[in-house]
C-alpha cells in the first residue's frame, strides 16, 4: 500500500510540474514607456511627453499591433473640426527582426479645441514575422496631418520597447519594411498561440517522464518481493 501511495504521489507531482511549466513562461511582455516627443509644427517647435502602450494579439499568420497614447501631444492654434486630423506612426522593430511597422487609425471623432494637447486615437497595423524569436516594438516617429498641414513628432529620449513578443515565422527569413493599416480602437490582450502549443508539448513530456519513473519504482518493488 505504501508503494502504491508513493506511485500515485509521483504521478501527481509530474502532472503539477507540467502545469507549472505552462504557467511560468510568458509569451509576451508589455509595459507603458514614457516617450519624449519633439514636434515640428507649422507654428514652431513644441515638446511633450506621453506614456506609450503597445499591445499585440495573434491574428492569422501575423499579429495585430495596437499603439496608444495616454496623454496628448502637440497642439493647434485653431480648433480642429471633427474628422480633420489624421494621425499615423512608425514602430521600430528590434531583437530577432528589424525594420519598421507602419500603424494608422481613424481621424478625430470630436472637435479638438485650440491650444489644447491633441489626443491621438489608437493606431494599429498587422505585423507578419519574418524570423522566429523575441521581437521588440518601440515607439517611433508620429505624424499628424490636419487642415492641409503636417506635424512630425520624433522621440528624443531613446525610449525602450513597449512590447516584446516571442514569434514564429511562417517560413524563411525575409527583408523589407513591415506595414499595415487597421482602424481598430480597442486594446487586445497579448498571447501568441504558437508559444502556448509549444509549452503544452513540453508539459506533456514532463508528465510522461514522471509516470515512467513511477512505473520503474513499482516494478523494482515487485522484483524485490519475488526474491
Amino acid at each position: 500500500m505504501l508503494y502504491r501511495n508513493r506511485t500515485a504521489a509521483l504521478a501527481s507531482a509530474a502532472a503539477l510540474a507540467g502545469s507549472a511549466v505552462l504557467m511560468a513562461a510568458p509569451a509576451a511582455h508589455a509595459e507603458v514607456v514614457d516617450v519624449k516627443y519633439q514636434c515640428k509644427t507649422p507654428i514652431g517647435d513644441k515638446s511633450a511627453v506621453s506614456p506609450i502602450d503597445i499591445k499585440g494579439v495573434k491574428s492569422g499568420s501575423g499579429y495585430k499591433i495596437t499603439m496608444s497614447w495616454q496623454k496628448g501631444v502637440s497642439s493647434s492654434p485653431v480648433d480642429l473640426g471633427k474628422g480633420s486630423m489624421n494621425p499615423s506612426a512608425v514602430i521600430e522593430l528590434g531583437g530577432a527582426d528589424s525594420g519598421t511597422l507602419n500603424v494608422s487609425g481613424p481621424a478625430n471623432q470630436a472637435v479638438v479645441p485650440a491650444n489644447t494637447p491633441i489626443k491621438i486615437n489608437d493606431l494599429s497595423g498587422t505585423y507578419t514575422p519574418r524570423k522566429s524569436g523575441k521581437v521588440t516594438f518601440t515607439a517611433g516617429v508620429l505624424t499628424i496631418k490636419a487642415l492641409g498641414t503636417t506635424t512630425t513628432c520624433t522621440p528624443t529620449n531613446s525610449p525602450g520597447p513597449s512590447l516584446s513578443l516571442d514569434v514564429t515565422a511562417a517560413g524563411g527569413a525575409g527583408s523589407g519594411t513591415q506595414s499595415g493599416s487597421d482602424s481598430g480602437a480597442s486594446l487586445p490582450q497579448t498571447g501568441p498561440e504558437d508559444s502556448a502549443i509549444a509549452l503544452g508539448t513540453l508539459g506533456g513530456t514532463v508528465l510522461l517522464a514522471g509516470a515512467a519513473g513511477a512505473l520503474w519504482l513499482t516494478r523494482r518493488h515487485q522484483a524485490a518481493r519475488r526474491r
